[in-house]
């Protein structure tokens, strides 16, 4: 019998969060005998979160119909859940307790003009606005220029955009784009899993996960660790095939018009002064004559 995708989900995401966790960590004294699991046990999960072993074991087989967001808040708190982990639970929970449907594709997302007209102002940072399958539906110069390897052979308004996550794990020019590939792709990972919560029926990104995880092996042992992430601050560094090497911040934020995070605009900045801000100044320049040709 096939294992329904929701109740696997949260089965294996609370198997991996209880796991991680010693007895010690969470201030229980370790019970007599040889353990048998790795991390909490169940028993254990349950006397911290407050319910019956009974009740969290259907929790963790994927029973969510009747769970209440308190009782949801004391298995967070009970396993130490970060703020990421939490909205990644509410949200498979969320989509548990709804009628099952059938997978959707979703329509192809239409970004008003003020989008891109708010990308072409940032004139001296690299901006581009992706969805939640991590395609880039729009972009300014400098961010195409910032990630040509991923976006040479696309155009803007194709029916198969440039893809972060796919250019990540599958184009071995990304290794070379990108210093840190390992904690890149950790974190793709680990934002693809976070909208598999939030959205579990969009058909485009089980087929996304599926060809990734057919073709990356990288891919397949990153979706099984369950991590999850909220992208919203920090710092990347590149080495650029042109300009060489660029240590950048960037910022994302949620430009949806219903803020369902299902569009976020990441821009990338450097600090006033540095080397970095010189190379980008310059490939910000390149990348303006060339548009202009």
């Amino acid at each position: 019998m096939n294992d329904d995708p929701g109740r696997a989900a949260i089965r294996d995401f609370l198997t991996t969060r209880r796991a991680r966790l010693t007895p010690a960590q969470v201030g229980l004294q370790p019970g007599g005998g040889r353990r048998r699991v790795a991390g909490l046990r169940r028993e254990e999960v349950a006397v911290l979160a407050g319910v019956s072993t009974d009740w969290y074991t259907r929790l963790e087989k994927g029973h969510v119909s009747g769970v209440s967001d308190e009782v949801l808040d004391a298995v967070a708190r009970a396993l130490q859940l970060d703020e990421a982990e939490r909205v990644y639970l509410f949200d498979l929970a969320r989509a548990g307790r709804r009628a099952s449907r059938a997978p959707r594709r979703r329509r192809s997302t239409v970004l008003p003009e003020r989008i891109q007209w708010m990308l072409d102002s940032m004139s001296g940072s690299a901006a581009f606005v992706a969805n939640g399958r991590m395609d880039v539906l729009a972009a300014n110069d400098l961010a195409r220029a910032l990630y040509a390897p991923m976006f040479a052979g696309t155009a803007p308004g194709e029916d198969r955009p440039a893809n972060i996550a796919r250019f990540q794990f599958l184009d071995p020019a990304a290794r070379e784009l990108i210093p840190d590939w390992e904690g890149a792709t950790g974190v793709t990972a680990a934002l693809l899993r976070t909208e598999a919560g939030r959205d579990p029926g969009n058909r485009d990104l089980r087929q996304l996960v599926g060809e990734l995880s057919t073709l990356s092996e990288d891919f397949r042992t990153r979706w099984a660790a369950h991590d999850v992430r909220l992208h919203h601050a920090g710092h990347k560094q590149f080495v650029h095939p042109d300009v060489g090497p660029l240590d950048l911040v960037y910022h994302s934020m949620d430009v949806s018009a219903d803020g369902s995070r299902t569009l976020v605009m990441t821009v990338y900045t450097a600090e006033p002064g540095t080397d970095s801000a010189d190379r980008l100044q310059l490939l910000a320049s390149w990348a303006a004559s060339r548009a202009s040709l």
